[in-house]
């Protein structure tokens, strides 16, 4: 079917449920959303029109059983059509959705309860496998917790929503943080917050009357979400949606999907991208064969420092497979910011610079050549577009930094959420900085990232609160973590968290990587140990007081993939982490 997009959404609507019913009136019966069983088979297709119907007659039924406009509700939904309803209906409802992932182990179930607590519910809504599963593994526990588990699909049938339509202000989202830098918090995103950030999505990212969206991501994750659920619905492209699952055990249907239904559009952590030119190299030519990435327009590398290793060798893998350099759009966002906040643009390659790494933790910026020794490279995160203004700053003088210098990233602009809810402390201290001598404003979102401006382009260098400080010198956690994925053959991209802990006389390093069966079987964990301390030892003249040696999936990672570093410190410090062998 042909398809011939209308002028963007987010111009001419106000909220996320406005943009649904106009393009519920223009392309009723184009597709919205195809989701892909086991990562290839399409089926449950959703168009417009039956999207937005599906919405209103669960806004209707939410209503009828007991929700109203201002009260929230979890959504536990694995990646489906169920997932989207609900999501919508919600929107109508003016119920404020909170997406949290489907928990499988006790641990999971204990953050959904804090999750709960925290957005003032006890509705958890779900389907009706995920409901099953949660009684039959948790039921007592359920009880006890006081969670109220309710099927959406199986809610009795309403007639269409005809309530208060929500306001551009209203709350839209409750996007719980990954918990990679403390405990969860509901970041408060409006309908505004959302198409403001769509409207940016496609300035820096044009879709084209031919757009396609292709993902994997989890669609409670903020990522996930805004390319596999709201992009569509806003700016009338399909999207096609695999679960997580199928992606991980086999990341080259991602890109046979991209290859089959010609996609123009696809986001990843910077880790996705190596998982897939691993993939690529343990294929043999039958899988290998038929994939065309020619048509992959915008493949956005985020929701982590971009390595340039995952740039170089997934562009140089696949060109032969048509994929093009100018292709890797790296960018930089985050739940506070709705998602984007800084983008490359798909018409050049990612910017590089080498510098010196010793330059860069003292908090400033020297060029260097590739060749030369001490330098690292930085990848460049695009810059900000539409009204969105971005500014490094010193964050003790609160004054602008100039290129070149390292701060604290500021953000100001309409898709800077509201806040936490329930917390107003932590929103003053969060969403309401401001530079010195600007008393009346505007405020800016504290992001908690450090980085700097180079030739007008945000380049990001990590979170401040991880940095490792060593006999006076400091340490991006990143760099460590990338010397021991390094150090032997056969680690998976993503494997190692580098933390300090103090044990009461002096400050140690720890770094815990986990290997799959056939490392543990060719290295062995106490030659791993040992290659891991030579190569944080040859790299960062670092002695690493003890490394960790535990089994793949061991390690906490937030939604999108990231390793939890202080959650792994956590799990660490309560011995919590089970070593494949002594390695002290």
């Amino acid at each position: 079917m042909s398809r011939t997009r209308p002028t963007s959404t987010a111009a001419v609507v106000g909220t996320v449920t406005e943009a649904l019913g106009l393009r519920s009136v223009k392309q009723p019966d184009e597709i919205c959303h195809v989701f892909l069983r086991d990562g290839e088979t399409p089926q449950d297709p959703l168009t417009y029109r039956q999207l937005e119907e599906d919405a209103r007659s669960r806004a209707a039924a939410l209503q009828a059983a007991g929700l109203r406009g201002g009260d929230s509700a979890l959504l536990v939904c694995p990646t489906g059509p169920e997932f989207v309803r609900s999501l919508l209906g919600c929107m109508y409802a003016r119920v404020a959705a909170a997406p949290v992932q489907v928990p499988t182990r006790q641990r999971g179930l204990e953050r959904l309860r804090r999750i709960a607590d925290d957005a003032g519910t006890d509705v958890v809504l779900t389907t009706r496998a995920v409901k099953q599963d949660l009684e039959r593994q948790f039921g007592p526990v359920l009880e006890q917790n006081g969670l109220r588990l309710v099927d959406a699909g199986s809610l009795p049938p309403a007639a269409g929503w005809d309530g208060p339509a929500p306001a551009p202000e209203d709350i839209a989202l409750l996007q719980y943080t990954s918990g990679s830098t403390g405990d969860p918090k509901g970041v408060m995103v409006s309908h505004a917050n959302f198409l403001a950030n769509v409207a940016e999505m496609e300035d820096a990212w044009p879709t084209g009357p031919d757009g396609v969206v292709v993902s994997w991501l989890p669609l409670f994750h903020d990522m996930g979400m805004l390319f596999g659920a709201l992009f569509p619905v806003c700016s009338g492209i399909p999207a096609y949606v695999m679960e997580p699952a199928a992606f991980v055990r086999r990341p080259l249907r991602w890109l046979k999907a991209i290859s089959r239904f010609r996609g123009t559009h696809a986001a990843a952590p910077s880790f996705a991208y190596e998982l897939c030119v691993k993939a690529w190299e343990e294929a043999d030519e039958d899988t290998r064969a038929g994939i065309d990435l020619s048509s992959w327009r915008v493949a956005v590398n985020g929701a982590e420092p971009v390595r340039l290793r995952a740039v170089q060798e997934f562009s140089e893998t696949f060109a032969g497979a048509g994929f093009a350099p100018e292709a890797m759009t790296p960018g930089y966002g985050l739940a506070e910011n709705t998602l984007k906040t800084t983008a490359g643009t798909p018409d050049r390659k990612p910017t590089v610079v080498w510098a010196s790494s010793a330059a860069l933790l003292d908090g400033r910026l020297e060029l260097r050549d590739a060749a030369d020794e001490g330098v690292q490279p930085l990848v460049g995160s695009g810059v900000p577009s539409h009204a969105t203004r971005v500014v490094v700053v010193d964050p003790d003088a609160r004054t602008p930094l100039a290129p070149g210098r390292i701060g604290e990233i500021w953000v100001s602009g309409p898709c800077v959420a509201r806040g936490y809810r329930g917390r107003p402390q932590e929103t003053r201290e969060t969403f309401g900085a401001r530079l010195a001598g600007q008393p009346d404003g505007p405020d800016f979102l504290r992001t908690g990232d450090l980085g700097f401006f180079h030739d007008d382009e945000l380049f990001v260098a990590g979170r401040s609160k991880d940095i490792i400080i060593r006999n006076g010198r400091n340490f991006y956690p990143q760099d460590i973590e990338l010397s021991a994925e390094d150090s032997a053959p056969g680690l998976h991209p993503n494997c190692a968290a580098a933390f300090s802990v103090d044990d009461g006389a002096t400050e140690r390093l720890v770094i815990v990587v986990e290997a799959d069966g056939r490392v543990l079987r060719d290295t062995g964990a106490e030659r791993l140990r040992e290659a891991v301390r030579l190569a944080v030892d040859d790299r960062q003249r670092l002695k690493a007081d003890e490394v960790l040696v535990i089994r793949r999936g061991s390690l906490p990672r937030t939604t999108s993939g990231k390793v939890q570093r202080r959650a792994c410190r956590a799990l660490y410090l309560d011995g919590e982490l089970a070593p494949v062998a002594t390695v002290r």
